[in-house]
């Protein structure tokens, strides 16, 4: 089993295309996976000229890069979110944007994840990650206290929101790997369970696996990987260290900029942190996972261009394939 290791673009976004593939090239990564931002992918471009995709296959293919994946995590967050607010003007484009109307965002949002799912075809990729929304994130901390007749209109939400959504993802026959997270629909173990309830556990929407998310919340990776084994549609690698100890340091992280250190916990270079990546990877294997590993690099501590050119090689010498031979095999003679 051969996953190929990608490098997730999102980060690198104010970097050209052109200069990105160059370097990831260069520092021996198999692919990318690409976001739906900066001039990396534009989702209108890709289905309707011909010319846009045939230039962005050409570069990829001149720098030896292929794609499995693409992302488009910023405006898959405003399909649902309440509130939209300065926030989602920040990260989103201006046709989807348009006059901030919440509803008129939310609907251009919804719009634009179909496109997003007609773009992955016409690339010839099968997986889009990416994230949701949550109308009921918002009442996280359950205090003021909120009724379960409010939290369960949240889940129906964005059943309603996403089923159509997910009705152009099977036309296509292309799959939507939701990015379990903070912020989410589906943030941790049991809000995942609620999330693919809600649209049925039908085909079209499954998990893009992110430990370094489940880390900080005392979450266990493997276990996840485990239960959820028909839901892995994709592999982000990202690395947590936790700092919580010393009486100060919050898991909530306390309005902090990332890399403080009087956060309790913080995003780290793979390897360097708190997921047993061995283990992972071992039930990678067994769970029978051969799509993309792929690199999101976001160490606010370590310059980028030092630690992805790192990190591709320790995830290399972390993913490696199961045996060939069982071991009850081997002990049999002929």
């Amino acid at each position: 089993m051969t996953r190929p290791i990608t490098l997730f673009t999102g980060q690198w976004a104010d970097m050209p295309f052109e200069e990105l593939c160059a370097k990831v090239s260069s520092w021996g990564y198999d692919g990318l996976e690409i976001a739906c931002w900066g001039d990396h992918l534009d989702v209108h471009k890709v289905v309707d000229d011909d010319d846009y995709l045939a230039s962005k296959r050409e570069t990829l293919e001149r720098h030896g890069l292929n794609v499995w994946a693409i992302s488009n995590h910023l405006v898959g967050q405003a399909v649902c979110d309440d509130p939209i607010d300065h926030r989602h003007r920040d990260i989103l484009p201006d046709h989807v944007w348009g006059d901030g109307d919440p509803e008129g965002v939310r609907r251009r949002a919804a719009a634009e994840m179909k496109q997003t799912a007609r773009a992955a075809k016409r690339l010839g990729v099968s997986t889009v990650v990416g994230f949701t929304g949550s109308a009921i994130w918002k009442y996280v901390a359950m205090f003021p206290p909120v009724s379960d007749e409010v939290i369960q209109a949240g889940y129906r939400d964005f059943a309603d929101r996403w089923n159509p959504i997910l009705d152009v993802f099977d036309e296509v026959g292309v799959r939507f790997a939701h990015e379990v997270h903070p912020s989410e629909i589906a943030y941790d173990y049991w809000s995942t369970v609620a999330t693919l309830e809600a649209v049925g556990r039908r085909e079209a929407f499954g998990l893009n696996w992110d430990p370094s998310h489940m880390i900080w919340q005392d979450i266990d990776p493997v276990g996840f990987l485990v239960d959820f084994a028909d839901r892995i549609y994709h592999v982000d690698c990202k690395d947590t260290r936790k700092r919580v100890g010393n009486g100060r340091n919050g898991r909530l992280g306390s309005h902090l900029p990332w890399g403080d250190p009087r956060r309790g916990w913080d995003f780290v270079s793979t390897g360097h942190g708190d997921v047993p990546w061995e283990d992972c990877f071992r039930t990678l294997n067994a769970i029978g996972y051969d799509g993309p590993i792929s690199i999101e690099w976001e160490d606010a501590g370590m310059d980028r261009l030092q630690g992805a050119a790192e990190a591709v090689n320790v995830v290399r010498s972390l993913n490696f394939a199961p045996p060939a031979t069982s071991f009850d095999a081997a002990f049999k003679s002929e």
